[in-house]
């Protein structure tokens, strides 16, 4: 054989293994992907059967554990009534049921078959366990006066809670309530026991002793354990067993369907109230799934086709592929094409220079329309000044800058764009691609957004968040020594706006500012804070001595100024409070001392000025004020207000009444404490927060007056202090008339109480509000009469039930013959108006003595009664 024959059959040979080795790779690699999706189908259908499991234990734990909680809810709900008891001397059945009633959203409610007491009754030797009370009424009507002797398990249960004071759980047992229905264990019953008044027995024998009878709750076990199973397709069955006594013991069992219990089932025990549960929970039998009849295994196979296809295409193609990456560079270059043609559309200015000498290499459309250049005409630093192209050179290759900068065009002024600057090559060749867009009105319209983010739109000046964030700023300075704030509020702005209307109240405030704005420094601030208040901050001012001329300086302005409108004309005074920016850690509290100065400038009269400094009382005063009014809004807005009740009593011989009080207001802090009225009160009246204090106090006494004393519905009267702010408060009697009849209230238990000083100050107002609360059917008081003797005259013009005579005298009445003497006119007078006499702070035996002499009616006082807290507050 020659060689040429011999080279020509190795090449055959050679092509046909080239020939075949498209085929092999196409295997190999469908046998790769088929071993592949077999391993990931083996391993979705192990993992699918733990997921499996581990759901249907999660789902029978969710049982247990809503059984559990479902137990909790039970102690909680008989522990509820347990306290009832204990808070009360003795639950009537109206008690009881009202107390059912605000539960029935409890979700213990849901399977309660009744809540029941039983009393303790001892008789004939023996004792017995009486169902006295019980609720729901309708299907438990077979245990009215049910013995508990003689259910054995429930006996069992009532005794272990008297001698544990815990909850205790009876075995199961068929319930009363369903005897003749089933025969069944289908119940059980919590118990927890009642001890008499006193304190809280703690040893068995005092439990046994003080033992007067016991709650017990009933629930029927179908109802309570078929209401957590849940419909999931999961759950088959649930069994309950009772495993107190070592030897289990079927309480309940509950199927939706055929058990596994080889494949699924999970168990566990439940310890509650002395007895141990165990529960059982199977699962549903589900179908075997194949792990060969999921999806996985048919994309699988067709994963590997594919795969196989594409190593097929890949040892097959050669020469396709270079065809291919012809087609491809062809493809490139009409892509370039058609972005140069999409560059020439866009709205964005597309400008291309060269790196080493700026050359402007390209401009699109909108480029030369707006900078009037074309390529080749000027240099890339032509189009920005020096500061920016010099931001644009320190840009490093490769590198990308973004910047707002002022582009120059050929022909028209700068404008100011968005720049994006990018150094990259270009046939190798490094280049600058700066892409811009104009925000020339999106800058306009920014700096006019954040003007009027930071100016009042009326006065053109700074607006009050921008003034105190320049305040700020000053006092977190190294200068803030040498900084002053003037806080500035016009005298009467409110005439000129009541009578010349706001459009003349506007346009004074502006002419104001502007007058104000031309007085002040160039380093000074003006803002108005709001309303008639303006602020300003003084700069430089390095005593208190300059910052009180440059206030006065103002001040004199603002006198000497004349408005005029619409023919009227008006002078202008202010008020305005000083205080150096050292004198102030914060700016809230600077704000204080400002406030607070500006305050007492307007209460000394007006149109001055008054400076802040450390040992100023009336500051002081002011501020402490102005903190309790802050806590007050606090308190009321979180129900921290706190009443107590003092008794009044009879003094004179054989005179037996029902019990009356009167409440008093307390407060408690934010720490716990309790504070007295003589702390809040004062500003609570400054700060007009009395009316929201005083309806309060009426809302809270009226719909709780037969819960503020312990004798009940027996309170014969309760006495409630009124404001001299509630006098002018038209709403007030609208909400006692309201709740008269809402909470069904006899108005005849009900005093209220307006203070001498506080009726003679506005005599028509008080006269007014004490015949509409007399022809509702309430009775009024004269509180603390007698400070004012020349007051006895409106006695006879006053609809008045009561007065009551100023402690001041009580107590100086053993040594001061004046006082005697006014105490006895008092009660004299008050008597001829056939009114009843009461003498307050009444602190010893020998005043009492003294008071019954004279004849007064009623005494309060340390001596007979200390304040106590109301009892539903306790």
């Amino acid at each position: 054989m020659s060689f040429e024959q011999t080279q020509h059959q190795q090449e055959t040979r050679n092509a046909s293994e080239r020939r075949w080795l498209p085929w092999v790779a196409a295997l190999t690699a469908f046998v790769l992907g088929m071993a592949l999706t077999i391993w990931q189908a083996l391993a979705d259908h192990r993992f699918a059967q733990i997921e499996q499991r581990r759901e249907f234990v999660e789902a029978a734990s969710g049982i247990v554990d809503a059984i559990e909680l479902q137990l909790s809810d039970c102690e909680r709900l008989i522990r509820t009534f347990q306290s009832v008891f204990l808070a009360s001397q003795e639950v009537t059945p109206d008690e009881f049921r009202l107390i059912f009633d605000n539960l029935r959203d409890d979700r213990a409610r849901v399977n309660l078959q009744a809540l029941a007491f039983a009393k303790r009754v001892v008789g004939d030797g023996r004792e017995r366990f009486i169902t006295s009370i019980f609720l729901p009424i309708r299907g438990n009507e077979s245990i009215r006066g049910l013995d508990v002797n003689e259910q054995p398990s429930n006996l069992l249960s009532l005794l272990e809670s008297r001698d544990t004071d815990e909850v205790s759980m009876s075995a199961p047992f068929p319930l009363r309530q369903t005897m003749g229905k089933t025969s069944a264990v289908d119940g059980f019953i919590l118990r927890l026991p009642v001890f008499g008044k006193g304190s809280v027995p703690t040893t068995v024998e005092e439990r046994q002793r003080a033992f007067v009878g016991s709650l017990g709750a009933s629930f029927r076990l179908p109802n309570l354990i078929t209401s957590v199973v849940p419909s999931n397709g999961m759950i088959a069955q649930v069994v309950v067993d009772d495993m107190t006594d070592g030897s289990p013991r079927r309480l309940h069992q509950h199927g939706l369907g055929t058990a596994d219990a080889a494949a699924h089932h999970h168990r566990q025990q439940i310890r509650f109230g002395g007895r141990t549960w165990r529960v059982t929970v199977h699962g549903l039998r589900s179908a075997e799934v194949s792990p060969w009849s999921g999806s996985i295994l048919w994309l699988g196979t067709l994963v590997s086709a594919l795969l196989a296809a594409l190593s097929w295409s890949l040892f097959s193609t050669r020469e396709r592929a270079i065809s291919l990456a012809g087609s491809m560079s062809q493809r490139f270059r009409a892509s370039e094409e058609r972005f140069r043609r999409l560059t020439e559309l866009l709205p964005s200015l597309v400008v291309v220079a060269r790196r080493h000498d700026g050359k402007l290499l390209y401009l699109n459309a909108a480029a030369r329309d707006r900078l009037g250049e074309v390529a080749g005409a000027r240099m890339l630093g032509d189009l920005f000044d020096e500061e920016a192209f010099a931001a644009l050179s320190s840009a490093s290759e490769g590198a990308s800058l973004s910047a707002d900068l002022q582009m120059i065009p050929a022909l028209s002024e700068p404008f100011w764009a968005n720049v994006c600057v990018s150094s990259i090559e270009i046939d190798n060749v490094p280049t600058w691609l700066i892409v811009a867009s104009d925000i020339s009105q999106q800058r306009q319209m920014t700096e006019r957004l954040s003007y009027q983010a930071s100016h009042d739109s009326l006065t053109k000046q700074l607006n009050r968040r921008e003034f105190e964030a320049r305040v700020s700023k000053a006092l977190a300075s190294p200068g803030a020594q040498d900084c002053a704030l003037l806080f500035i509020d016009l005298d009467q702005f409110k005439v000129i706006n009541d009578t010349s209307g706001h459009r003349a109240g506007d346009e004074l405030l502006v002419q104001l500012a502007s007058m104000m704005r031309e007085k002040l420094r160039p380093t000074d601030t003006l803002g108005r804070l709001g309303g008639d208040e303006f602020g300003v901050l003084l700069a430089g001012v390095r005593s208190a001595e300059g910052a009180i001329q440059a206030a006065e300086r103002l001040r004199r302005s603002l006198e000497s100024y004349i408005f005029n409108w619409e023919q009227r004309t008006y002078t202008i005074s202010a008020s305005i409070g000083a205080v150096m920016l050292s004198k102030a850690g914060t700016l809230k509290e600077l704000f204080a001392h400002a406030d607070a100065a500006c305050y007492l400038a307007k209460e000394a009269g007006r149109n001055r000025i008054h400076f802040h400094s450390d040992d100023d009382t009336a500051i002081t005063s002011r501020l402490t004020e102005m903190e309790w009014a802050s806590r007050l809004r606090d308190a009321l807005r979180e129900q921290r207000l706190l009443l107590d009740y003092q008794e009044l009593h009879p003094i004179q011989p054989g005179v037996q009444e029902q019990m009356h009080v009167e409440v008093l207001v307390r407060l408690r802090a934010e720490d716990g404490r309790e504070v007295m009225p003589g702390a809040f009160l004062p500003a609570a009246e400054r700060y007009g927060l009395m009316p929201a204090i005083d309806r309060w106090v009426v809302e809270t006494a009226i719909s709780n007056i037969d819960r503020l004393h312990p004798s009940g519905d027996g309170l014969g009267t309760c006495a409630i202090n009124l404001s001299s702010s509630s006098l002018e408060d038209d709403s007030l009697f609208q909400l006692v008339a309201d709740l008269v009849k809402s909470e069904g209230v006899d108005p005849g238990r009900l005093l209220f109480e307006i203070t001498e000083t506080v009726a003679m100050r506005d005599f028509t107002a008080s006269s007014a509000l004490i015949s509409k609360l007399r022809a509702l059917g309430c009775r009024v008081a004269l509180d603390d009469f007698g400070a004012g003797m020349s007051s006895f005259g409106y006695l006879k013009n006053l609809e008045l039930d009561v007065v009551k005579i100023d402690g001041s005298f009580v107590q100086e009445l053993a040594t001061d013959r004046m006082s005697q003497s006014i105490v006895r006119a008092v009660t004299e007078i008050g008597h001829q108006q056939g009114l009843k006499v009461v003498a307050e702070w009444v602190s010893s035996t020998e005043m009492l003595d003294l008071l019954r002499q004279v004849g007064v009616d009623y005494a309060q006082g340390f001596a007979l009664h200390k304040p106590e807290r109301v009892v539903f507050q306790r």
